[in-house]
């Protein structure tokens, strides 16, 4: 695979594409849209007292990304069917009158040659502009997501985000209230997408499973030797929280849910023991069994092994006792930052 585009960041700097619509009640409605290696993702909101209230929101598993690694290139097929997943984003913006909306891809689009032609197939077909951001936006954006769940009595916090092509690792100071100070991040070339296609996760031995674990722990060990967030998890000083499907997935079979409910998810607390249990578990099933499991399905039995691998990887290197689940990230990132900008300008012409 080829080096990451050279993608300019500015983490304070936040750039907007605005789509210009008429909605009635003349009420600014925003949209986020985040285009995963694996997922496509959309919500739609209005701004609320508390930040946000989300009106309409979508999900598809795309797989944007599947063969990138061997062949440096999105396939055909993987393009078309995110750009029909795209049109569905586009069509619900329509109906919901957004004037407000950021479009971003992340890993497989830093990494994709033909990421140009993509992007341009992409506007000519839904009229959405994708903006392909740099691994510290990213950082930026998903961490910004799941501010709300930090516990100020915490000194720091530890966000890890393990995505379809890439997992980031990001180690900030909480300032009370409700804000926080990114120390250091990092974007491993790894994520559920590219180590299932590695591995051929579809059915698993537990020698496999405990060779990515070592491998993907060997990847993290740099990042801990720099910064040794070890010995402030040991002191107490740390809260640790967790976002991607990987997680989510997880937490709702740790509630034995029947049917994902982002609002028993979103926010749970999970001790680690049961986290490494989990994933054991999940490691040792059949890929029909995994299919069986109401929150994981068809597709994603053959990811939710690898992010199984990366997670419990990550709980190895850094004994959190406790985890919380974020189920938030980069769209609400997006989000609070184009209220942020319309609150200003609304000042303005006020």
């Amino acid at each position: 695979m080829s080096k990451p585009a050279a993608i300019p960041s500015n983490p304070q700097k936040v750039r907007e594409d605005l789509r210009v619509a008429r909605h009635g009640s003349g009420e600014n409605v925003f949209a986020a849209i985040d285009l995963g290696t694996n997922n496509c993702r959309l919500l739609i909101a209005r701004r609320s007292d508390d930040g946000f209230r989300v009106i309409d929101s979508f999900s598809r598993i795309v797989r944007l990304g599947e063969g990138l690694r061997a062949n440096g290139d999105f396939t055909e097929d993987a393009m078309t069917r995110t750009i029909d997943a795209l049109k569905i984003c586009a069509d619900k913006m329509r109906k919901q009158g957004v004037t407000h909306v950021r479009s971003v891809a992340t890993a497989a689009c830093r990494y994709a040659e033909n990421r140009n032609e993509f992007v341009q197939r992409v506007k000519q077909a839904t009229g959405i502009n994708i903006e392909i951001i740099s691994a510290a936006e990213e950082a930026r954006l998903a961490i910004s997501g799941c501010v709300s769940l930090f516990d100020d009595k915490s000194d720091y916090a530890f966000v890890f985000d393990i995505g379809g092509g890439s997992t980031e690792l990001i180690w900030s100071a909480i300032d009370p209230p409700g804000t926080c100070d990114i120390l250091e991040w990092t974007s491993l070339p790894f994520g559920v997408v590219t180590l299932t296609e590695e591995y051929d996760c579809e059915d698993v031995s537990p020698e496999q499973y405990s060779m990515m674990v070592a491998e993907v722990e060997k990847k993290l060990a740099p990042f801990e030797a720099r910064h040794k967030l070890s010995s402030y998890i040991k002191n107490g000083q740390v809260q640790m929280v967790g976002t991607s499907g990987t997680v989510t997935t997880v937490a709702g079979i740790y509630l034995g849910l029947q049917r994902y409910d982002r609002n028993r998810v979103d926010g749970l607390w999970i001790d680690r023991d049961h986290i490494n249990g989990i994933s054991r578990r999940l490691a040792t099933m059949t890929h029909d069994e995994r299919v069986a499991e109401p929150c994981i399905g068809k597709e994603r039995a053959d990811l939710v092994v690898a992010g199984c691998a990366i997670w419990e990887a990550i709980s190895n290197t850094w004994a959190c006792d406790r985890i919380r689940v974020a189920d938030r990230g980069l769209r609400e990132g997006m989000l609070l930052d184009l209220i942020k900008v319309a609150t200003r300008e609304d000042r303005r012409h006020a």
